[in-house]
């Protein structure tokens, strides 16, 4: 039986390719005042940053609960006796310890193991795929689980902030904290770094943050995988994949829209570009 695969909604993997690589995905919650909504499940993207730049409640995210993972391994315990699950980092949400804290609740004979990512957003994504993809293949638990650690250390994403706001707003702004004071006249680009948001540069303008994409993925030779995802500015996504299909086929460019929960902290006009590094490169 098949290696079953499941991770969050904060490795912001759509629906289309969750199904066709056979993912699970585990949602988070964001709320407004008393109203909560599933991540990309009962409430869309669309409708989120809509909510966020008109409600006056400010969004508060919520870790899934055992329970939803524990509902998950029984029901693909019915299916295989290896599962693994790929979580956002542990430094950034407790979504790890819940899917930990499931396993000890699952009576099915099932082998799970989880791995907390250090990562988020395509950059978790990412790993992800290529897991689901072994999967497919036919490794086993221990090489897929193998496979992943490789990975994260391969696995980078920088994102483009209109502003700090959101992410000072909701505590998660990390290592970027010694840019705050600055943070209406600048456009910061951070990154993720050991497993918490860390900022690598500050530019003036979104044209200079979009060079910085672009340029930041020409400075790799080799790479297995590339993700484009953006908040509330489609039209921007469109031309840095058209810029980046000079470096890497357009037609293997994942597309995603930066997910509620993530956009609780990364706001309006945010824009983020993750790749998987080739392995041996």
């Amino acid at each position: 039986m098949a290696v079953k695969i499941i991770t969050d909604s904060l490795s912001d993997i759509t629906s289309d390719i969750a199904q066709g690589l056979g993912i699970t995905v585990v949602p988070l919650t964001v709320s407004f005042g008393e109203e909560s909504f599933l991540d990309r499940i009962t409430m869309t993207t669309d409708e989120f940053y809509y909510k966020l730049t008109h409600d006056a409640n400010w969004p508060k995210t919520t870790q899934p609960p055992p329970g939803d993972f524990v509902n998950a391994y029984n029901k693909l315990a019915k299916e295989t006796d290896e599962i693994l699950v790929i979580t956002l980092s542990s430094k950034l949400s407790g979504t790890y310890q819940s899917a930990l804290n499931a396993k000890d609740v699952v009576e099915a004979k099932c082998r799970i193991e989880v791995i907390d990512s250090l990562m988020v957003a395509m950059g978790l994504g990412l790993i992800v795929i290529a897991a689901a993809k072994a999967a497919q293949a036919g490794a086993n638990l221990d090489k897929v689980a193998d496979l992943v650690h490789r990975a994260m250390p391969r696995s980078h994403l920088i994102a483009y902030f209109d502003t700090l706001k959101y992410l000072a707003k909701g505590g998660r702004i990390g290592k970027a904290q010694g840019l705050l004071g600055a943070m209406l006249s600048i456009k910061p680009i951070l990154t993720v770094k050991d497993g918490e948001m860390s900022p690598l540069t500050k530019l003036r303008s979104r044209a200079a943050g979009m060079d910085y994409l672009y340029n930041f993925v020409a400075g790799f030779s080799h790479i297995e995988g590339l993700a484009v995802e953006h908040a509330t500015t489609p039209d921007d996504a469109d031309r840095l994949v058209e810029r980046l299909s000079s470096l890497f086929p357009k037609e293997r460019i994942y597309r995603s829209t930066i997910s509620p929960v993530v956009g609780t902290y990364a706001g309006p006009g945010a824009m983020a570009v993750s790749l998987l590094e080739a392995e041996g490169k």
